[in-house]
């Protein structure tokens, strides 16, 4: 069996678990898994509220992946910087890219560019202890409008809702925790464009908005509307049945005067945020269902009173040096995981799995058969792929090190790992996050 070295770019759970079935399947596969960040595991490290440890439950299993002897870490290295394509086609058989998604969809109305209109992947960013981005955040606002109908739009409103002294359990940074401490935010109000049965709320999300005592959550009825179509998707999906049930249950709820509120409006669709200087207000169309799961507008327009806007519409994944992308879908160009030349064939050698992939969609299990369909073309595609130029494993190490690049490991990382846990233990915490780059590949590098 011909042993083979694959570069898997992105250290999020696409790249892992891509770099785990390749390893799995392919018994003489060494891989080097890439990432820009000092620390692995992406959008479950920087992407989900810090109060969801059964999410990040997810960690571990990664974690055991990466321990493999064949399978390496480098991080704080940036694609296109610090290493090109190029320079991988040298060092390795293949290359998978699996960078994801971080950036905001847009929201095409008048009025998102005033201060106070926030996209939510830069707030959650925020609140999840990103290294690069600024380190305040603007919470002023007494009445919010979130924008969405998925599990971010959640996320921002519950953290926006929830009092900062409850986070002290969690891994949240002191910094965020100091931010949310100031927070005047009392109604948070979700704006959802169709109906309780098309919305994209998990039930575990939706549920724990109410877990907070300090919450009250507020369906509005005005909007709750199910007609036979989403009758029939209740029916036989029960996912859906239990989201309908819950937002059914929290419509019948008695408030209990909590400080704080998070109010749902369904079939409402942003049309314009209104204000001179800053955000003042939200006006939102009443749609109503058309039979197929799609809405139509009323021409009754309803204007909300709020001083910020959160848009959570979307995630979108940044274009790569020498990789080509479908602008239209937000992709790099690709066929089953096949990347794509300008030419529409596939080049050789060159792979993508993940959010890249197939667009911000899809949970976690999405994104292992994601992997397992890539994993299965870079296989049948082997005998065609010239072997890499350089043998040597270390050969991309002195490279790194030439170019001055600071890289951590997947040693570094367990040392990262465990001084976070003794900063939370410290303060009797579970863990408290490091935040600053510099910092952590500090700590990283011992």
């Amino acid at each position: 069996m011909r042993s083979i070295r694959v570069a898997v770019i992105g250290a999020g759970p696409a790249g892992i678990y891509a770099a785990d079935i390749l390893s799995k399947e392919y018994a003489g596969a060494e891989v080097d898994v890439f990432d820009r960040l000092p620390a692995p595991y992406g959008l479950v490290r920087y992407g989900v509220a810090p109060d969801h440890p059964r999410i990040k439950e997810i960690i571990k299993a990664l974690g055991r992946v990466m321990s493999n002897e064949s399978i390496r870490f480098f991080g704080n290295v940036d694609y296109g910087t610090d290493v090109k394509l190029a320079d991988l086609r040298r060092h390795y058989d293949a290359t998978i890219f699996a960078t994801g998604a971080m950036r905001d969809q847009p929201l095409d109305i008048p009025g998102v560019d005033l201060p106070g209109s926030h996209g939510a992947a830069d707030f959650v960013s925020w609140y999840a202890g990103h290294p690069d981005v600024p380190r305040e955040w603007p919470l002023e606002a007494e009445s919010v409008a979130v924008v969405g109908a998925g599990n971010v739009a959640l996320d921002v409103a519950r953290m926006l809702a929830k009092p900062a002294e409850e986070q002290l359990s969690t891994e949240i940074a002191d910094s965020v925790h100091e931010g949310l401490a100031g927070n005047r935010a009392t109604d948070i109000h979700v704006f959802v464009r169709r109906g309780p049965a098309q919305v994209k709320f998990s039930p575990m999300e939706l549920r724990e908005l109410s877990h907070s005592p300090s919450v009250d959550v507020v369906v509005e009825p005005e909007g709750f509307e199910i007609d036979d179509a989403s009758q029939e998707l209740v029916s036989r999906n029960k996912g859906v049945r239990t989201v309908v049930n819950t937002l059914l249950k929290y419509l019948d709820a008695e408030p209990t005067g909590a400080a704080h509120r998070i109010h749902i409006h369904l079939c409402q669709a942003p049309v314009e945020i209104l204000g001179t200087d800053r955000v003042e207000a939200i006006r939102t169309e009443r749609t109503e269902l058309q039979g197929d799961g799609s809405v139509r507008g009323t021409g009754e327009f309803v204007e909300t009173p709020v001083q910020a806007v959160y848009r959570a519409v979307g995630y979108l994944s940044d274009q790569l040096p020498d990789v080509p992308f479908d602008h239209q879908r937000g992709v790099i160009s690709n066929d089953g995981g096949r990347v794509l030349g300008i030419d529409g064939e596939p080049m050789v050698g060159t792979y993508t799995t993940g959010w890249v992939k197939r667009g911000p969609v899809g949970l976690i299990g999405h994104t292992k058969s994601d992997a397992s369909e890539t994993i299965e073309h870079l296989l049948e595609d082997l005998p065609g792929i010239p072997e890499r130029e350089l043998r040597d494993r270390a050969g991309i190490e002195e490279d790194l090190r030439a170019r001055g690049v600071e890289f951590t490991t997947w040693a570094g990382w367990e040392a990262l790992d465990a001084h976070e846990i003794a900063l939370g233990g410290a303060a009797g915490r579970e863990r408290i996050k490091v935040i600053p780059r510099e910092e952590m590949i500090e700590v990283s590098r011992g």
